[in-house]
Formats: structure tokens, sequence, C-alpha cells
């Protein structure tokens, strides 16, 4: 263990070495919250408390706080690995400053939400608890508006061979990790769980919507629709409740439309797209496709021997000569037969007898497959004593 423990200092320098500003920022307010945590309680000053959120009290700086207050140290390392996360996969396609923006939009929208249901659940039940016993902090509304985000660019990436788990499938089943641990009562609260569920919510209503790009707006493609988090049993049904939802929205204005754009005075043909696809991450889907293509032809190419087309034409070969060797051996017997009898010049019966004879000899020879060399040798003396 010890050896592995300089080389994965030296990946982690070099990988933290290679990000921007942003993300080294943020690093680092996470590890000096974590250390500031031993002598202060940071999850009540720094946290989001329902109670203290709304008026009277209105700590509204929490909101911008909770996100990096940390008081464990694996959760240093799920917001450091998440932040980081994001600086080597997302920061060179959208840039520092989308990517900051992205963070506070989510980590904003998760306070804000969080809270808002801490409150209707003190409301229906009178829980006081629910109140000002709850500190909602930590990465884990960030998490979940990352992965929906490395969804919506990577989502084709394996992350598992056995069994085969792409990326397009983290957030749920991170949500379904958290779900169980919660049931289970390993996890004590269920903050990090609506943390999660806020935060992949909020990251993919602003990535729908209202994230700006060379296209305009957001990403209305099919693959990132709301559905295609759910299983595919489930998907008509969630479908059929997100499109009745979205037109709700849209009526009262807080929504838009789904616009198609059509490029009439293409070269080729009429060519439709859809605001929200890049044409980067159209190639980025291409490549990938293409490197898929190719593994499989590959493994198809291993599993099956073909034969070799030399082997064939030699055994092709060899059959040809054994089943022409008797007929030539009757030809020469043929040919040998008859031209001592025309260069004798006779052309009387003799020469037809020996002929005669000769072809017999020859057709016996063909049949049975077996060359006598004293039947012609007898031939020939017959033919020239008769001549």
């Amino acid at each position: 263990m010890n050896r592995y423990l300089p080389v994965a200092r030296q990946h982690f320098l070099g990988a933290l070495a290679s990000t921007s500003v942003v993300v080294k920022s943020i690093s680092a307010v996470v590890l000096l919250l974590y250390l500031l945590s031993w002598a202060v309680d940071t999850p009540y000053a720094l946290g989001v408390t329902p109670g203290y959120l709304f008026p009277p009290n209105f700590w509204v700086w929490t909101l911008a706080t909770h996100g990096v207050v940390e008081e464990h140290i694996w959760g240093v390392a799920i917001s450091v690995g998440t932040v980081m996360a994001c600086g080597r996969m997302l920061e060179p396609l959208w840039g520092a400053l989308e990517l900051l923006i992205f963070f506070a939009v989510v980590n904003v929208s998760t306070g804000v939400l969080a809270g808002l249901s801490y409150l209707l659940t003190y409301v229906a039940t009178f829980d006081l608890d629910f109140l000002f016993a709850v500190r909602v902090h930590g990465a884990a509304g960030f998490l979940g508006g990352v992965l929906v985000a490395l969804k919506q660019t990577v989502g084709d990436t394996t992350v598992l061979r056995v069994p085969q788990v792409r990326l397009k499938a983290a957030p749920a089943l991170v949500f379904l990790l958290l779900a169980m641990l919660r049931l289970s009562g390993v996890m004590e609260d269920a903050a990090p769980l609506a943390s999660y569920s806020y935060g992949a919510l909020s990251g993919w209503i602003y990535l729908r919507f209202y994230q700006r790009h060379s296209r305009g707006r957001g990403d209305m493609s099919d693959h990132f629709a709301f559905a295609s988090f759910f299983p595919e049993v489930l998907q008509p049904a969630v479908g059929l409740l997100a499109g009745l939802v979205h037109a709700m929205l849209v009526k009262v204005k807080v929504c838009r439309k789904m616009v198609k754009r059509y490029d009439v005075g293409a070269p080729s043909s009429i060519t439709i797209s859809l605001p929200g696809t890049d044409p980067q991450d159209a190639e980025r889907r291409r490549q990938l496709a293409l490197k898929a293509l190719n593994e499989r032809l590959k493994r198809v190419e291993d599993q099956s021997a073909w034969p070799s087309m030399d082997d064939e034409e030699d055994e092709d070969d060899d059959e040809v000569r054994t089943d022409t060797q008797p007929l030539l051996a009757g030809e020469r017997d043929l040919s040998s037969t008859t031209k001592p009898g025309l260069g004798a010049g006779g052309g009387g019966p003799g020469s037809l007898s020996s002929s005669s004879t000769s072809l017999a000899a020859g057709a016996s020879q063909a049949g049975t497959g077996v060359q006598h060399p004293e039947s012609s040798i007898i031939s020939f003396e017959d033919a020239h004593s008769r001549s």
C-alpha cells in the first residue's frame, strides 16, 4: 500500500496542476473549511438550515457556501474528486467561466429546493427538527449535477466492462445507492439523498433549457430527455408525464418550446437540427461509434478462424491431377500407336488393326487407371512387322 501512495500523490498533483484557477480555488476552499471544521461548527454557520434560510432569519449566504462544507475526510475526497473531474472532462468543452456558473447554479438551486422541501415537511408534520436540526451541506448536490452533465457530453463512455455500465446510467445508479444506504440505516440523515436529487434535477433543467452555447440555448436532443434517466420500461409513462409538465411550464412562460431549424439551402438535401446540438458533440459521438464498430469487428475476426486461400488452391490442384492422370496416360498410348503407322505410309489394314489394338489397350488402361508399358511395346512391334 505504501508503494502506491507516492504514485497516487504524483498523479493527483499532476492532475491538479493541469486544471484552471476555478478548480484549484474550489478545491482549496474545501480543504480549508475541512480544517476549520475541527475548531468551528462549519455546518451550522455555513450549511443550509431550513429554519434559518427563510425570513425572519434569512441566512442567504449559506446558499453559496453549503456546497464546499465537509466534516469527514471521505466527503473531502468526493468533493475534490468531483471538482477535478469537471476540470478534466467538462471545462475543456465549456470553459472556466461556464463551469463556475454551473457550480453556482446547481448549489444555489439545491439549497433553495432542499430548504423548501423541509419547510413543507414541517407544515405537514409540525416537527421542528425538520427546520432546525437538519444541515444541508456537502458535495452531494454538485455531484448529481456533474453526473447529469457527463451523461450529456460523454454518456457513451464505458465505466465498467463486467458488468457493462455506461456513464449515462451513473445518475440513476448513484441515486439507488444513496437510497439503499438511507433505508439500511447506514446513512442517518436524508439530507445527502435530497441534495443529490435536487442537484441532478437543477443541473438537468439548466443544461436542458438555459445553458448558452454557440448554437443557442439548451439541449433539446432525445438522448437528454427527462425520461432517459429512467429504465426503458418506465420511459413511456415518464415521457408522457414530463411532456404534460413541460406544456404547462411553456404556457406560464417558464420554459420555451422545442424549435426545429430547417436549412433549405443545404447542398445535399434539407437538414433538420435542434438547438443545443453542437457540431463538436456530433463529431465526438461519431468517433465513439466508429471506435465501437472497430472493436466489434476486431472481436469477430479474432473469434472466427478463416481458412487459407492457398490451402484451398493446393487441394483443388491435387484433385485435378488425380482426376486427369489416367486420361492423359490413355492419350499418350493413343498418339504413340497411331503415329508410327501413319509414318510408314501403309495406311492398310495392318495399321488399322494395330490402331484398333492400341485403342483397346488405351481404353482398358483408362478404365483401370493402371499403366501397362508392355502392351504399348507389343503394339509397336506388331505394327512394324505388318507394314
